[in-house]
């Protein structure tokens, strides 16, 4: 049995408290934006083209910059990251509603500030999730990740609403006025905030550098890969619901109340999903939570399929939601827990990509399914597919803990002499590491040492070898290659407490201390 926090623990945590609050705010805002443009855009004549890019122009800046993003927050200080970007933002929401007050804006210059505004964003998402862990206790993650996703579909439910109400009483302007108002909460409570200051002894990375070392990273870690494709298949056929819902409920109600109505029932259901959840970490593994909820969200999906009236939809909406706020606070919380600091936002950036890349392949999909066939057609097809995403536990299943991922630097530093010293940028670098192995502990040694490889990979090997000596009995040769004198230096500050097994078992199979070389490409030197 394991131990899970209450879902509100995390509110008792005066900043976490303070930055929900702003941000539910702030998301409202969001939507409030979003409506007016897709409203402002019709209303200055702008052909359909024009209405469909200004969705692109909000979701393509994530493709654009969610990983550069989350190498540089990985790099600079976060805090100031998201307090930029914020204001940023602001700055852009001001301009939006300044322009379309006054009376001069056009359709190319609402799809270049809407894209503008979501880079901003995109810029800051990746960053956002990362500090979350820094906010709350390893423990009350979940219930912290699942307290945002109650938000974001409380600001889903609330923003269109209080949108389209604004623009029929005040006009467009105003509720881009609202949005740029939403912004101050964020930037005072972020501006306020004392993060702790984290010392580095070896060197910043560059951006190409840090972008590189997440995708070895993600590469080199079956379980982090596993539950970011599982993820990530799971959203490309849950993806169906976000889709085709407009359309759902204009069948039903022939009207924007009835989808408003609907988008309400999933954002309650989301909250008793949440509840739900955090009872049930106590009494069943991760697997079963995560499976348990695919499976219950495929079936919404196909309920929706055989519903045709808007009170039955209201309580398949409520049931989805509950199980689509299971799924995807754990895999969040699961993704933030099990990435170390230094590499925690490039990892979550690749963690949206994968799954808005879902969302967004599936939605093209669905969308083509049911114009050709029939919109029950697609929901019932991408109902089963999500049912049968669970078949991927069997190779991929998520862990019930994350290990102990706090730094580790235990490596002892080269004993380099004065006339010597490396240059940061010089290399390649060989790591030599030779092992004494007794012939009955050789088997387990070897295994030991494949495993052992995904680590060295995963921290900055760009090449690992094993070789056993011919002329030495019981001599193994460990080599692996890093690009540079200064990412080897970094390596030493990448390896985990959660390593420490690992390294135990291989000492328990060799004899003595293992003799440690480094050696420099010479035409590196002058």
């Amino acid at each position: 049995m394991k131990e899970a926090g209450d879902l509100w623990r995390p509110l008792r945590t005066p900043i976490f408290r303070q930055l929900l609050l702003a941000d539910v705010v702030s998301d409202i805002g969001t939507f409030m934006q979003g409506v007016g443009s897709a409203w402002l855009m019709v209303s200055i004549g702008a052909s359909p083209l024009f209405v469909a890019l200004t969705q692109t122009a909000s979701t393509l800046p994530f493709f654009l910059f969610a990983l550069p993003a989350g190498a540089i927050g990985d790099i600079v200080d976060r805090r100031s990251l998201i307090l930029y970007a914020e204001i940023w933002m602001l700055c852009v929401a001001m301009a939006i509603a300044v322009t379309t007050i006054g009376g001069l804006m056009t359709p190319w210059m609402l799809l270049a500030m809407t894209f503008a505004l979501s880079a901003g964003d995109a810029v800051e998402s990746p960053t956002w999730r990362a500090v979350l862990p820094e906010l709350v206790r390893t423990e009350d993650l979940p219930a912290a990740s699942a307290l945002n996703g109650i938000e974001f579909n409380i600001a889903r439910a609330v923003g269109p609403a209080l949108a389209g109400a604004l623009i029929a009483a005040a006009g467009v302007g105003a509720a881009f006025l609202v949005n740029v108002v939403s912004f101050f909460g964020v930037i005072v409570v972020v501006a306020r905030w004392k993060r702790p200051s984290r010392a580095r002894t070896a060197p910043p990375e560059t951006l190409p550098g840090a972008t590189v070392a997440a995708i070895r990273y993600v590469r080199n870690v079956p379980a982090t890969r596993g539950l970011m494709l599982r993820s990530g298949v799971v959203m490309f056929f849950a993806s169906a619901p976000f889709a085709l819902l407009p359309a759902i409920a204009r069948g039903v109600s022939g009207s924007a109340i009835g989808y408003g109505v609907l988008l309400g029932c999933f954002g309650v259901g989301a909250v008793g999903g949440a509840l739900i959840m955090q009872w049930g970490r106590t009494r069943a593994s991760n697997e079963a939570i995560v499976s348990t909820a695919v499976v219950i969200l495929g079936c919404t999906i196909v309920a929706l399929a055989g519903v045709h009236n808007l009170p039955g939809l209201m309580a398949v909406m409520l049931v989805s939601g509950g199980a689509w706020i299971a799924f995807i606070s754990l895999a969040n919380a699961l993704v933030q827990t099990m990435a170390p600091d230094w590499v925690r936002a490039r990892v979550l950036a690749i963690f949206m990509l994968i799954t808005q890349g879902g969302l967004a392949a599936g939605s093209a999909i669905w969308g083509t399914l049911a114009a050709r066939a029939s919109i029950d057609t697609a929901l019932v097809c991408a109902g089963l597919g999500t049912i049968a995403t669970t078949a991927l536990g069997l190779w991929m299943r998520l862990p019930d803990g994350a290990g102990d991922v706090s730094p580790w630097n235990h490596w002892r530093m080269p004993a380099i002499g004065p006339n010597v010293v490396p240059g940061l940028e010089d290399g390649p670098v060989l790591v030599t590491v030779e092992y004494r192995v007794d012939e009955e502990h050789a088997s387990a040694f070897l295994l030991a040492m494949r495993n052992y490889e995904r680590v060295r990979r995963r921290d900055g090997a760009s090449r690992w070898d094993l070789y056993r000596d011919l002329e030495q009995a019981g001599v193994y040769l460990e080599t692996f290659i890093v690009v540079s004198w200064a990412e080897h230096l970094r390596q030493h500050e990448r390896l985990t407490r959660g390593d420490r097994d690992l390294e135990q078992l291989i000492a328990s199979h060799a004899r003595g201390e293992p003799i440690v070389r480094h050696l420099i490409q010479a035409e590196s030197r002058e």
